[in-house]
């Protein structure tokens, strides 16, 4: 199997079998467009249109693909994808007008001084806007001179803002203007499941060499930690012994490094020796700017009118409104219709609502901290505190009101809480509402006020 022409025809028969087992739709939609082009390192390489098709396949037929392919070559072949060069295929063409092409990020080629970098995540496509423009900057400043602008720089911003992105181009800028530096991503989860796995098979030399001899640590989610104890000891001096060596350190977080809770102090104050930046919500110019650019890189092009109608309703993250737009060009190919602003309504109807359900649930937690002169983070945290239990359950019961949530969703928005806890919170409410005229004016008033009434 190694030539092109068995390659050729061992995917040839996999989509024979894969035709029998599938809708004819199904096949001639997401199938009929692929082509095998070789086998390497144990992976069979499939040329499809665009990153939506690998996306689909990934997600709706890997394990009918790696089936079928043991079943015709005898091995346990993974898959890897390369982009066709050529128009979109007559499965999308009703569906969607080609855009320009932009380089295939999946073709860039990886230094192995370069662990766990993400190649799509560049600087060249980063969106810059008001809600990033800092963090950006510094970013840049890093990359270009490592360990000499800030050391650490810490990125915090809720999931799906970007912080990955720029991290990983961080590595890439440095990596690109200095080949022979080590740089290094990862996760906090993949770091500490790493030392536990080192601990156990009593190899932590090499682990703390992997890790304390590199040039550029990229720590995505550093919160994980929090709570660990032996990963914040380790951590610890990992951080020390890199900062003392003068290499550059970027940690990522869903929060600054005073709100992480049961993170030790003497990692806050570290975490708190370089320069502390923000993402936030991309605001509306900068979603359309973002859609645009994602539509130009997969080799798509959708009405603009459609696209505003995305980067109206989907505020929350740009992982979600990629997302979004995602989802309405898969139905378009699947079912073989031009996207048009109908098609997106109907598509997102229940993303939409979900959206601007938690929309008004972020809005009421910010509502009642404000008015008790607190942090949001407060009221969803763990602390049992007197002062925490009226706005609490307060903001409970306004949610319960407001919003379609259910009793577990409430849970999960205050902080991972057991639905019967919500209940109890909102029926010991009505209770204080029922006996106490100031508790019942103070719920009356926060709902007039997030209501915007």
């Amino acid at each position: 199997m190694e030539n092109i022409k068995s390659v050729i025809e061992v995917w040839e028969k996999a989509k024979d079998l894969i035709k029998s087992k599938v809708n004819p739709q199904t096949f001639e939609t997401w199938f009929k467009p692929t082509k095998g082009l070789e086998i390497s390192k144990g992976s069979l390489v499939l040329e499809v249109p665009n990153s939506f098709f690998k996306d689909w396949l990934l997600e709706h037929h890997l394990e009918l693909i790696k089936a079928t392919l043991n079943d015709i070559s005898g091995e346990s072949l993974a898959l890897d994808f390369r982009y066709s060069a050529k128009e979109p295929d007559v499965a999308t063409h009703a569906a969607v007008r080609p855009a320009p092409k932009s380089p295939d990020p999946s073709k860039r080629q990886e230094s192995h001084n370069n662990i766990g970098l993400n190649p799509a995540y560049t600087f060249d496509d980063f969106v810059i806007g008001p809600s990033n423009k800092m963090a950006h900057a510094a970013a840049m400043a890093v990359a270009e001179s490592p360990a000499k602008a800030y050391n650490p720089l810490f990125i915090y911003g809720k999931a799906g803002m970007g912080k990955t992105h720029l991290m990983n181009a961080i590595g890439h800028y440095a990596a690109a203007k200095n080949p022979n530096l080590k740089v290094v991503y990862i996760t906090s989860e993949q770091f500490t499941n790493q030392l536990i796995q080192s601990i156990q098979n009593r190899s932590m030399d090499r682990f703390r060499a992997r890790y304390r001899t590199v040039d550029v640590l990229l720590i995505d989610d550093v919160h994980f930690i929090a709570g660990k104890e032996s990963t914040q000891e380790e951590f610890f001096h990992t951080f020390n012994t890199l900062h003392d060596a003068h290499k550059q350190i970027v940690l990522s977080s869903d929060k600054p490094p005073k709100e992480i809770d049961r993170l030790e102090e003497r990692l806050v104050s570290r975490f708190e020796w370089g320069l502390i930046v923000s993402i936030s919500q991309p605001d509306f110019e900068t979603r359309i700017a973002i859609l645009r650019q994602k539509l130009k890189r997969e080799n798509f092009a959708v009405p603009d009118e459609v696209i505003f109608y995305i980067g109206e309703k989907i505020k929350s993250n740009i992982r979600e409104l990629e997302g979004a737009l995602k989802r309405v060009v898969a139905n378009a190919v699947l079912l073989k219709q031009n996207i048009t602003l109908d098609l997106a309504r109907s598509v997102l109807k229940d993303m939409v609502k979900e959206k601007e359900s938690r929309i008004l649930a972020d809005s009421i937690f910010e509502e009642v901290a404000s008015y008790f002169n607190m942090r949001v983070s407060d009221i969803k945290g763990r602390r049992r505190t007197k002062q925490m239990v009226l706005p609490r359950q307060i903001s409970m019961y306004i949610i319960r009101k407001l919003t379609d949530h259910s009793l577990p969703e409430i849970g999960e928005l205050c902080g991972g809480r057991d639905h019967t806890t919500i209940l109890h919170a909102c029926e010991s409410i009505e209770s204080d509402m029922k006996k106490d005229a100031k508790v019942k004016e103070l719920v009356g008033r926060l709902m007039v006020q997030i209501r915007g009434e």
